[in-house]
């Protein structure tokens, strides 16, 4: 750990003595939009910020190396406006998801997520994501060190098991490890990760879902915060979840169908609903589209890497198919702006 990081630690600690640590419920996690590697980018979570004011959103995952080494403003920036947001970290080395997490928890994130379920090969020879699930008493020692570093919450996301040790007893055993370092929100992905002979695409359908195995683990563990994810496909399905666990965390269905995003707040929440039309929300994103051209100063800006993500806004409806072929086709072009999304609204009913 750096020198500055080190006497960073030491000033957190000495100021939280007397102060009782934030409860991760200080976080409403009853819905949450699953961290997505190429997806869940900054211009991807300011868009689902239009959708629900409520909604937890996650960062795509970084790995501590990344962080401590990397681009910051590049990897870690975020727009004031996606609050309530929470940093997903890889790693496995307690110093540097320590350091790591004392450099979110000093930009402002909400929360800081361990990855305990990522099946990918890259994430397996640095050792962390689902293989971590073989060692719980090091998945432990990463939580403790990094709850006693920083007053943010700290949470994992895991898997219900992978390969062969999938038993539930090898998850009860997890997260009983996890209970016994001081966690108080787990989120499981009701679905196993084949580490060997299958691939990330493939460990998204194959092993089959066990969401029974989430709810027991919340029975086993009552005072346990437990988020349920996986193959969750709309508001509907979140609510019959939501009457065995605490929370539920979409993916794929609220990258693919974000219209859906837009009823979080009153139906999960309980909360005003959002009463903004689609064009509203588009109208929006053409402003933030100017405002990052115009704030580059590197000349890679596209408005593309913002309209990638509103794809599929929508989905569904008379003339989707054309803006979709709009956007695909001529928003990745050197100079194109806000004009190129605003052109793909007239092919689609206000």
């Amino acid at each position: 750990m750096s020198q500055n990081n080190q006497n960073l630690l030491a000033k957190n600690t000495v100021e939280r003595i007397d102060a009782k640590r934030k409860s991760p419920y200080a976080v409403d996690r009853a819905f949450s939009v699953a961290p997505m590697i190429d997806w869940t980018d900054k211009h991807c979570r300011y868009f689902h910020r239009l959708l629900t004011s409520n909604a937890l959103l996650y960062t795509e995952m970084v790995t501590t190396g990344a962080v401590e080494h990397g681009d910051r403003e590049r990897i870690l920036g975020y727009n004031s406006q996606e609050h309530p947001v929470a940093l997903q970290l890889g790693g496995s080395d307690p110093d540097a998801l320590v350091e790591s997490s004392l450099i979110a928890e000093q930009l402002g994130y909400d929360e800081i997520n361990l990855n305990v379920g990522c099946p990918s090969d890259r994430v397996q020879s640095g050792k962390f994501g689902a293989c971590l699930m073989a060692e719980p008493e090091l998945v432990a020692a990463c939580v403790q060190a990094m709850q006693k570093a920083i007053s943010v919450p700290v949470t994992v996301k895991c898997r219900i098991g992978i390969d062969d040790q999938d038993s539930e007893a090898d998850l009860t055993n997890f997260v009983q490890h996890m209970v016994d370092a001081g966690l108080e929100s787990i989120t499981i992905h009701a679905r196993k990760a084949w580490l060997n002979g299958l691939s990330p695409k493939q460990n998204r359908d194959v092993p089959p879902l066990d969401y029974d195995r989430v709810y027991r683990i919340k029975q086993k563990f009552p005072a346990l915060e437990v988020i349920i994810n996986g193959g969750i496909a709309d508001l509907d399905q979140a609510l019959l979840h939501l009457q065995h666990v605490d929370g539920v965390m979409l993916g794929r269905a609220a990258y693919q169908t974000p219209w859906i995003l837009a009823e979080v707040d009153e139906r999960i929440f309980g909360a005003t609903k959002n009463t903004q039309t689609r064009h509203d929300i588009a109208n929006k994103m053409m402003d933030y589209i100017d405002n990052y051209l115009t704030a580059d100063k590197t000349g890679r800006a596209r408005a593309h890497h913002i309209t990638r993500h509103m794809i599929f806004l929508f989905q569904g409806l008379a003339g989707a198919r054309k803006y979709r072929q709009i956007l695909s086709v001529e928003a990745n072009k050197l100079g194109a702006g806000a004009e190129v999304l605003r052109k793909a609204l007239t092919h689609v009913a206000n």
